[in-house]
């Protein structure tokens, strides 16, 4: 090995370093944003190893050609992606992660394709078992990833129904693309070379991505974004084995499993199995229905901004529980303001973190510390759930599944079962929600017909702005 190989594999090692050390900074939002440069910097030290490598002659079919579509490459992907992380609105950072999911898969998968459509053009060639097997895991999941991912991505925008869509049949033609890809896998994988079977892995793998999202419903969406990143870094990890690039094995490595147990995490937030998430259809999405909870009866309660400011106001310990609404009206600068008000005065408060708050994990921990809340506060379900029996107040701003009794008490009810934040046992509970219109599990929220509830309908900004102002003239 000459002097530069060595340099460059010391550079790749450093860069794996720099992979390992970044996730396990990104584990606390306290030291996260240093752990996502360490990685940035370890995957453009990466980058620039390989440009050495290349321009050194290592690859000697590298031409002008090449050269011209590498710059491009960088000049444009890096263009558009410096853009759109700049750009994008926190509200739309679901779909961003699916997007970058959906290409992440998309690329693992080119590189398989571009390999074997390479070494079947050998007359007279096999392809070796540790070359076709990571081959075809790689155009199997990286397609999957592709197509899911697109879909996703197109449920959280709002281009397609985030409802379930269950088409007739669509089950079963699940189960047969599954059963196509794996037998045609074992054709290739028992010696064969065959361009034709390779193109019908990668579209049954296609379709697969999109008859397995298309039937799961909004709710389930932070799962299903944890999962489609796990698949993008599996498939990178096989592009990694593909080319024989220990960088890109270690960084698919890492996202996969990093993405697997975050995956596990969520469905065990919401008391389910990964399994019975991808088959069960579950979530019907914004324009539901509300299907009867089968609650205790009740009044809804009005409240306005003054009586709700005077509750906080003079409150010894208030607990916020933000949602979904509170992202989507882009409240996270104005919850804020009123906390900050509130401490002014003497007053407690913490933020309840329920861990399938938003449309992707860490939605809430991710819009908050963009508005400088102070990271202590942000408390996870299990630390803060003791906590709200000794509230004086609970705030909820935007949040409605996840604060439903409803998972508790009725076995009838679709989100029966999942851990759900103790809202209702505060001494007092204010709810800010432009209608009462049902979250994504389209059903009533009990807790809305709580006595102990003041309803204060509005925008999640006005509403806020309303309890600030209001909180300055008590």
């Amino acid at each position: 090995m000459s002097t530069l190989d060595t340099v460059i594999q010391l550079i790749y090692l450093a860069a794996a370093a720099c992979f390992v050390l970044g996730l396990h900074q990104m584990n606390s939002p306290a030291t996260a944003r240093n752990g996502n440069r360490l990685s940035a910097v370890g995957m453009a030290a990466a980058i620039a190893g390989t440009v050495v490598l290349i321009a050194s002659g290592t690859y000697s079919d590298v031409n002008t050609s090449a050269w011209i579509i590498i710059a491009a490459g960088l000049v444009v992907g890096g263009g558009l992606g410096f853009y759109t992380a700049r750009t994008v609105q926190m509200t739309a950072m679901p779909q961003l992660v699916s997007i970058f999911n959906a290409v992440g898969g998309g690329a693992a998968a080119l590189i398989a394709i571009d390999d074997y459509i390479r070494l079947s053009g050998v007359v007279g060639a096999s392809i070796p078992l540790e070359v076709s097997i990571p081959t075809v895991l790689d155009v199997i999941i990286g397609s999957i990833t592709f197509t899911g991912s697109v879909i996703a991505a197109g449920k959280l925008q709002g281009l397609i129904g985030g409802q379930p869509i269950i088409l007739p049949g669509s089950r079963i033609l699940t189960a047969a693309l599954a059963v196509v890809a794996v037998v045609a896998a074992l054709f290739l994988l028992v010696g064969n070379v065959s361009l034709p079977v390779f193109g019908v892995i990668l579209l049954a793998g296609l379709l697969f991505g999109v008859t397995m999202v298309l039937p799961i419903g909004g709710a389930d969406m932070p799962v299903v974004i944890s999962l489609l990143n796990s698949f993008t870094g599996t498939a990178v990890a096989m592009a990694g084995f593909v080319l024989s690039d220990p960088v890109l094995i270690i960084a698919g490595a890492l996202v996969g499993a990093s993405g697997a147990i975050l995956t596990k995490l969520m469905a065990d937030a919401m008391n389910r199995s990964v399994l019975n998430i991808m088959i069960g259809g579950f979530g019907t999405g914004d324009a539901a229905v509300g299907a009867s909870t089968g609650g205790p009866g009740g009044a809804v309660r009005e409240i306005g901004a003054d009586d709700a400011a005077i509750q906080l106001a003079y409150a010894q310990h208030v607990i916020i529980v933000p949602g979904y609404g509170l992202a989507v009206a882009q409240a996270q600068h104005g919850v804020r303001e009123l906390a900050e008000l509130l401490e002014a005065r003497g007053v407690d408060v913490k933020y309840a973190i329920h861990p399938v708050a938003g449309r992707m994990p860490g939605h809430m921990n991710v819009l908050l510390a963009e508005a400088n809340v102070p990271y202590p506060q942000l408390k996870e379900m299990d630390e803060i759930n003791p906590e709200f029996e000794r509230a004086d107040v609970a705030l909820v701003v935007g949040a409605n599944d996840v604060t439903n009794p409803a998972a508790r008490s009725n076995t009838a009810s679709p989100i029966y079962g999942m851990p759900i934040l103790d809202v209702d046992k505060a001494h007092s509970i204010i709810v800010i929600k432009r209608s009462m219109r049902p979250g994504y599990a389209g059903i009533d929220n009990e807790l809305y017909l709580n006595p102990k509830t003041g309803m204060l309908f509005a925008d999640a900004k006005d509403g806020l702005a309303q309890l600030v102002a209001a909180v300055k003239a008590v």
